[in-house]
């Protein structure tokens, strides 16, 4: 494994994975998605008529594999009404559980959870850690030029509200945008290709940050340039894993492209 002691890259944007990226991954594991398990219940009573929740529920139907005209949670067919809300939050519990059992990264389920956190981190029961590398890097890439993102399985609303909201305060204004699995999945090129699209830039000029093997193989394959980050409580990558890596944000001075190539 090429460990970096220290490198300078050329980019014009920096794309920032989350869990095991900026933040440990502990803190998704154990302490954002309990939340959401220790409070979904109460939440889905208190909103369930709400359009979000809605929303979310139909995606989280697909996600669970169930037909248009078998789902738990609606009404039975013929009927507009939802059913009693207690039997159908009863399932729509159930199925969110088994999702987040197999550490599902479908969309309806995300949608939900951001959802849930979004009422943790207003209410103050939440408050996001990183990495203690994290803020500075952010400070030198940006007064350097480079443009950050991220690109996370959670949701956009559940990404924005986690950076509102940290320890250290509001670190959302260092971020120019935001992307989630609505681009498409971590794991697939075209993904990554689509995001290049979308910042009109050449796949090259983006810098990508993650800890997961699947997500640096399909970034690479779509000619993004790609940093391994290990840092506490990762999954550890193959030994044989050519790639760079680094154990922190302090080993990367990152310059900007002076032009756009796309």
């Amino acid at each position: 494994m090429a460990s970096l002691p220290k490198t300078t890259r050329i980019a014009r944007c920096a794309l920032l994975d989350i869990e095991g990226t900026v933040a440990d991954v502990r803190f998704v594991y154990d302490v954002m998605f309990p939340f959401v398990r220790e409070h979904l219940r109460e939440f889905l009573q208190d909103h369930w008529n709400s359009p979000s929740i809605q929303s979310g529920l139909s995606l989280l139907a697909i996600d669970a594999g169930y037909k248009p005209d078998n789902i738990p949670w609606k009404a039975q067919q013929g009927s507009s009404d939802l059913q009693a809300p207690e039997q159908a939050i009863d399932q729509v519990v159930l199925a969110v559980g088994r999702l987040m059992d197999r550490d599902s990264k479908t969309t309806g389920l995300k949608s939900l959870q951001g959802l849930v956190w979004e009422s943790g981190f207003r209410s103050g029961k939440l408050r996001a850690e990183v990495f203690a590398d994290v803020v500075p890097a952010l400070e030198r890439w940006k007064k350097a030029g480079v443009e950050l993102r991220i690109y996370s399985s959670g949701s956009i609303l559940a990404q924005k509200l986690f950076f509102a909201h940290t320890t250290v305060g509001d670190l959302t204004p260092f971020f120019k945008g935001n992307y989630d699995t609505t681009i498409g999945s971590k794991k697939e090129p075209e993904s990554y290709l689509k995001i290049a699209e979308d910042l009109r830039l050449s796949p090259t000029q983006v810098i990508f940050f993650t800890d997961v093997l699947g997500e640096i193989q399909a970034a690479r394959s779509a000619q993004m340039q790609v940093i391994a980050c290990v840092r506490p409580n990762n999954a550890p990558l193959p030994k044989d894993f050519d790639g760079p890596t680094i154990e922190s944000f302090d080993q990367v001075e990152l310059l900007a492209s002076p032009t756009r190539d796309h």
